[in-house]
């Protein structure tokens, strides 16, 4: 059968699927090129790497995919070197940009003169409607069932009728998008794909270490805790000691700030207490998850995941 078919700008997938940008190191190359070359949108988070290192995983990642799989770079707003993270980007000419808390003029206007699409992650139909207007090639509309930081109280499929009733431009479903069901109804509403970041940890080829993955496998419904970061967002991670530090916004010193940040508390370090937990210590660091990670029971290769997403979602229609 032939599956709904996501395009944005020149790029037209065999399956529907996007990946979620995960900083700090856990959608690299490795996790971006699998997606990629399983026919769906592989990206790799600029968070938390030096320009360095994501010009290397922009090159590794284009080596690595076969029959023209499509390759994007995640850039925050909120980080002092967005500018120059998606200026590399434009430099490795990747098939898009994504970005996400908050919205830049610039960077519309220079992935038009770049010929490269930009896609914004939005949270409600406000916001969607000034990316689209400003040059927007499509919105991932984000509910508060994602993991890591989040911009709504509110549900997904409550903000994404009122997205896709908003826009022309393609929409990108995410936020507790486990299954091939999700996939179906986000497609029913009017959804042009989907984006998964938690699913897509465990698997083989994320660049995640293993105790990472791991703490994926084996979360629990209540395992996770919404906690608040020095971004001043909320985030959905599993609880561990970190997050018991953190809780009651209690404050824990800070070793050495690097200034990531353009507006930051200071009562903790979130790049430091994620660099912590991927180097593997996973017990004194942040472990960002979806609402939905409790579902998750093994660790398979990327192409089995979405194997397994697009048989149920043909079982479903």
């Amino acid at each position: 059968m032939n599956f709904p078919q996501l395009k944005i700008g020149h790029m037209a997938l065999k399956v529907p699927i996007m990946q979620g940008g995960m900083g700090v190191g856990i959608s690299l190359s490795g996790l971006a090129s699998a997606v990629a070359n399983a026919g769906g949108i592989g990206i790799i988070s600029g968070t938390g790497i030096s320009f360095a290192e994501l010009r290397y995983h922009i090159r590794k990642a284009k080596e690595s995919i076969q029959d023209g799989g499509y390759i994007g770079v995640n850039v925050l707003f909120a980080m002092n070197d967005f500018a120059e993270k998606m200026k590399v980007a434009i430099e490795e000419k990747v098939d898009f940009i994504i970005s996400g808390a908050g919205i830049s003029r610039d960077m519309y206007s220079w992935g038009r003169e770049a010929g490269i699409p930009v896609i914004s992650i939005v949270s409600s139909a406000r916001l969607a409607k000034i990316s689209e207007r400003l040059g927007a090639s499509a919105v991932v509309v984000e509910g508060n069932e994602a993991g890591g930081h989040l911009g709504t109280e509110r549900p997904l499929f409550d903000i994404l009728p009122e997205v896709v009733e908003a826009v022309k431009i393609p929409v990108i479903a995410a936020g507790g998008i486990m299954t091939g069901e999700d996939l179906a109804r986000a497609i029913q509403v009017g959804a042009s794909g989907v984006q998964m970041g938690t699913r897509f940890v465990a698997s083989n080829e994320c660049d995640a270490p293993l105790t990472f993955k791991e703490k994926y496998v084996q979360a629990k419904k209540e395992d996770t805790v919404m906690v608040k970061t020095t971004v001043g967002l909320e985030g959905r991670a599993i609880k561990n000691h970190f997050t018991e530090l953190i809780s009651d916004n209690k404050k824990v010193k800070i070793k050495k700030c690097i200034d990531c940040l353009k507006d930051c508390s200071y009562r903790f370090c979130t790049m430091d207490s994620m660099i912590t937990s991927m180097n593997g210590d996973c017990e004194n660091g942040l472990v960002f998850a979806g609402a939905r990670v409790h579902e998750i029971n093994g660790i398979l290769p990327v192409k089995t995941i979405i194997h397994n997403i697009m048989t149920e979602y043909k079982s479903c229609i």
